[in-house]
């Protein structure tokens, strides 16, 4: 049996004081949510997007907790705009705790109507972009033989939806091999100290849910036994978990946020 690592208070596996994590899609919504979460621990971070003006603001506001936030640029589906993400945040502070892949996006569609240049772009940005950003990070955490990856998945991933809520095949479909890329990945990396989990949230209002809370909002809740949507921190706590030392034994797990809806 491996050597059991010293004794640690609750407050000692939850802190996150010296780690970085980068985060994808750090700037707004679900991933600005979980960014303060990771500063408010004492995390320093990499906010990226697309365009590294969405995360400058987002980044000035997260040292106001008195860490170290830098905003850059990534196209998650290229990879070698991946690889210049990562060498960017080795050399502001050389290494990688943590790799939140929070970027995504959605089409709405039904199936019959959808076309393969919609299908691709969901696929690209969902699947594609957690691969290549996780096998990136992962180089570097192979090396240091420690890492958290928090592969952000839905709970669209996990079953199927009416039509009445969402025709998004391509969403839910990325979703699911989110949940079984991070089960298979989990696995091959454990041995290296290297912790692979998922978070699945259910409904929380967002750029990309806003339109359909809006127009199916009571026939949403009616379907999420807490009736409510999810709030500005009730991601907070999965990701500090999953990012932390406190989940040292937590690997390949979909952790679902959902108010009860896939109970």
């Amino acid at each position: 049996m491996p050597e059991q690592s010293a004794h640690k208070s609750v407050k000692q596996l939850f802190d996150l004081k010296g780690r970085v994590a980068i985060i994808t899609g750090g700037s707004i919504g679900l991933g600005r949510q979980m960014a303060e979460a990771l500063a408010e621990m004492g995390a320093n971070l990499v906010l990226c997007a697309r365009k590294k003006e969405r995360c400058e603001q987002a980044a000035h506001d997260m040292e106001k907790l008195g860490v170290r936030a830098v905003a850059m640029a990534c196209d998650v589906k290229d990879q070698a705009s991946v690889e210049q993400l990562i060498a960017g945040a080795m050399a502001e502070f050389k290494r990688i705790d943590i790799l939140i892949n929070n970027a995504g996006i959605s089409w709405g569609a039904p199936t019959e109507k959808m076309t393969l240049a919609e299908w691709n772009k969901v696929m690209e940005t969902n699947l594609t972009g957690t691969f290549l950003c996780a096998q990136a990070a992962g180089k570097i955490m192979l090396k240091q033989q420690s890492g958290k990856i928090i592969n952000m998945a839905s709970v669209a991933g996990i079953r199927g939806a009416p039509p009445e809520t969402v025709e998004a095949i391509a969403y839910h479909a990325s979703k699911g091999g989110v949940i079984s890329f991070t089960h298979d990945l989990a696995v091959k990396w454990a041995r290296h100290n290297i912790q692979v989990n998922a978070i699945a949230p259910g409904w929380f209002p967002t750029h990309m849910s806003d339109k359909v809370i809006e127009h199916k909002r009571d026939y949403l809740l009616s379907h999420i036994p807490a009736r409510r949507f999810g709030s500005d921190h009730d991601l907070k706590g999965a990701a500090v978990f999953l990012a932390s030392d406190a989940s040292a034994y937590v690997n390949g797990h979909v952790l679902v946020v959902d108010g009860g809806q896939s109970a």
